[in-house]
């Protein structure tokens, strides 16, 4: 398979205009097109202020999409098949907390094939309509998570259409894998077509369908020659596959239709289409998702310019020049098992991407660029999540302070630059900050929870470059910030290290390490402030470029785990930073405890990019009654919920109890090493593991020690793990 020369290119403008289109249509999702003229007009923009609501916000587009597209990371690409992708499913989702609308069994379609699969029913047959009836199995939701599959086989129509049919009949059947067939196909063409025509000749190619849809498509084309007028043709679909017609609360035609004449009717116009589409109606983010994705790879990263200059994000389409990156700032929520990819923006999982597309393709992953920066700044436009705040985390005016991605034309390397006009006042400090947990907004989130690990902790090492234009007004001070979560749910500033002095045309590198008097409390962002030096007074207003080239952080982290109580505060965001895979997680008289009312439960800590490490679990403890299936222990190396290293306290006969080295791998479970051992309930114990590379190490204090070689899982974090029971760990 060729991958396109602009392949990491449009791969990250079809990432940018899914959520673009998701979060366009998110706050009006499931309105009519009656009720959306009447109370908010033609959509030709941003309408999440009108709601009082953010812009990024969790949704289930979102984090689907993203997530299940790393079946084929989880999984051999060249092998992968639905019943591996019903695995991811498995091993990322959280019952009734991440990725779906959890509205019921029988009532949503993917809950309900996600209870399939939990009973052991294997994809197909979790999403046929054999299995949940013709209404739950033509639903909308086999779309909307395509697209990652689309633009890892770029030009490759027929790859495509076969990994969206595995992904799709997960949880679907029928005319709804279709869709996801047909559209899957036309943004695998939109790399190498930009004609509406012909992508949707393609796409009827590998719809497959002689049902409803087609019929559907078919009058639809030529409904849009007739008309020349989409709001006629809208009442058309309305009216012959609109939802009083179809059943269900979502269902795929009428919502596929109306895509489908949004293109037509747009081309590749991408502020049209959003116009079109979400003004339509019915399942808006969803439908704008799935189009944004298409017209942006049809376009590249100019689908989002109106002058070929790409950093500006802005097009002109029905509703003029407007801009459509920069309220984004490329930031997304992706909730699931994962917390570590959960806080996350375009440009790294648009790497992401290529790099499966390349896998695919039998070529060498690209690394991310600046020694592998998570904030690298090297993609057209990309400011990967840095916004301008003031000290008191308000925004300030864009003409007095604004950043964008540039190429410094000095050096000719890229980065953020941060521009100043007029700043006066001496203790006027400007922060640029971007999100590494949690952002304080998540309070207003409705319908989806945000499952998310901090990226950052006490330990790590940071590294970031600025550098001063040659042409400003006189030196600046630079201060590297956290801003973190404290107990009482507030936001603390935290100036790591002493300012250095930034001189015109001056570049400086700061090192710290996180210190460990941030402890266990979650940092929120990370950044750099800038402050005028001079305090002469009646001096000029400073004027000027600050450019920060890359941050990037490593090594191990290093802290201790406090089981805070309520006396200290709510510490909600504290809670947070677990990511709960479990009926229960709390703290009780100074312990943790997980309890999980049948099967397994995991609660996690940590990111998959951890890797060698030594931890601790002191005072670990299975209270009550044994079962005879007790499974409970420590997890290290996790990579999901159903994948991780275990040393596992078991009970293995009414009459005999063991301890259990293991290696979970989704339903099957390997033991590694183990031994005979009485352990007693209500019993406190030291657990220690300590791992370095494939050299894994974990014993039970003073008890019984394991030493293994495993290349499996080379990262990823702790966690607690507790089966038809519960178990608990902390001070006492």
């Amino acid at each position: 398979m060729d991958l396109p020369d602009d392949y990491l290119h449009r791969v990250y403008a079809g990432v940018l205009g899914k959520i673009i289109g998701v979060y366009l249509g998110r706050p009006f999702e499931g309105w009519t097109h009656r009720r959306i003229l009447r109370e908010l007009g033609h959509i030709r923009y941003y309408v999440n202020n009108l709601f009082n609501v953010p812009i990024v916000v969790t949704d289930d587009d979102i984090s689907g999409t993203f997530t299940f597209i790393r079946a084929l990371e989880e999984h051999r690409p060249s092998r992968c098949d639905a019943a591996d992708i019903g695995r991811t499913w498995l091993n990322n989702v959280i019952k009734d907390r991440t990725v779906f609308w959890w509205g019921g069994h029988g009532v949503s379609t993917e809950q309900t094939a996600f209870l399939n699969l939990k009973k052991g029913v294997r994809p197909p047959l979790s999403g046929s309509k054999d299995l949940n009836g013709a209404t739950a199995s033509m639903q909308i939701g086999a779309r909307i998570f395509i697209d990652g599959f689309a633009m890892v086989a770029p030009g490759q129509p027929a790859l495509a259409a076969k990994l969206a049919t595995m992904a799709a009949s997960v949880s679907h059947d029928g005319d709804a894998v279709a869709a996801a067939r047909m559209w899957a196909a036309m943004e695998a063409e939109a790399f190498v077509s930009k004609d509406v025509d012909h992508l949707l000749d393609v796409g009827i190619q590998y719809m497959e369908s002689d049902g409803m849809l087609a019929i559907g498509v078919h009058e639809l084309r030529e409904w849009c020659k007739e008309d020349e007028d989409w709001l006629k043709t809208r009442r058309r679909i309305a009216a012959n596959f609109g939802y009083g017609i179809m059943n269900g609360f979502c269902h795929i035609i009428p919502n596929h239709l109306v895509m489908v004449m949004a293109l037509i009717y747009a081309g590749p116009d991408f502020g049209e289409a959003m116009h079109i589409v979400n003004t339509c109606g019915w399942d808006t983010d969803c439908n704008s998702g799935n189009l944004g994705c298409l017209v942006a790879i049809m376009n590249g990263l100019e689908a989002f310019d109106d002058s070929n200059t790409i950093r500006s994000g802005k097009v002109r389409g029905a509703g003029g020049l407007v801009d459509w990156r920069g309220p984004l700032a490329d930031r997304v929520l992706i909730s699931s098992a994962d917390g570590g990819y959960s806080i996350n923006n375009a440009a790294n999982i648009a790497y992401d991407i290529v790099n499966i597309g390349r896998r695919l393709a039998h070529l060498e992953p690209l690394q991310h660029p600046k020694c592998g920066g998570q904030f690298h700044f090297d993609l057209p436009g990309s400011v990967q999540g840095f916004q301008v705040k003031t000290a008191r985390g308000k925004t300030r005016d864009p003409n007095q302070v604004s950043v964008k991605q540039s190429v410094d034309p000095e050096t000719k390397k890229t980065g953020l630059e941060i521009y100043i006009n007029g700043l006066e006042d001496p203790f006027d400090v400007i922060e640029v900050m971007s999100d590494t947990f949690a952002p304080p907004e998540v309070r207003q989130m409705e319908t989806y929870d945000l499952v998310c690990a901090p990226l950052l902790y006490p330990g790590q090492y940071v590294q970031l470059v600025v550098k001063a234009d040659v042409w400003n007004s006189e030196p600046i001070r630079v201060n590297m910030v956290l801003k973190l979560y404290s107990f009482k749910d507030e936001i603390e500033s935290f100036i790591n290290g002493g300012p250095i002095i930034l001189k015109p045309g001056e570049s400086r590198e700061i090192l710290r390490t996180v210190p460990p008097v941030v402890g266990c409390k979650p940092i929120q962002s990370i950044g750099i402030s800038l402050q005028r030096r001079s305090i002469r007074k009646g001096a000029a207003p400073f004027t000027g470029i600050v450019r920060l080239q890359f941050l990037r952080w490593t090594g191990i982290p290093k802290l201790t785990l406090r089981p805070v109580e309520l006396k200290e505060g709510p510490r909600t965001f504290y809670m947070q930073s677990f990511v709960n895979g479990a009926d229960t997680f709390d703290v009780v008289s100074e312990r943790f405890v997980v309890a999980q009312n049948f099967g397994e439960g995991l609660v996690s800590y940590g990111t998959r990019k951890w890797d060698d490490y030594r931890a601790t679990f002191r005072n670990f403890i299975i209270p009550g009654h044994c079962f005879t299936r007790t499974r409970n222990g420590v997890a290290f190396r996790i990579n999901g919920l159903r994948r991780y290293y275990a040393l596992l306290f078991v009970q293995m006969s009414e009459q005999q109890r063991g301890v259990a080295f293991v290696k979970n791998l989704d339903e099957k479970s390997y033991v590694l090493r183990g031994e005979v051992f009485n352990w007693q309930t209500d019993w406190p114990y030291n657990l220690i593991i300590d791992i370095q590379g494939a050299k894994l190490h974990a014993e039970i204090e003073g008890l019984l020690k394991f030493d293994v070689i495993d290349t499996r899982y080379l990262q990823g974090g702790i966690g607690l793990i507790a089966t038809d029971g519960a178990v608990v760990w902390g001070m006492r």
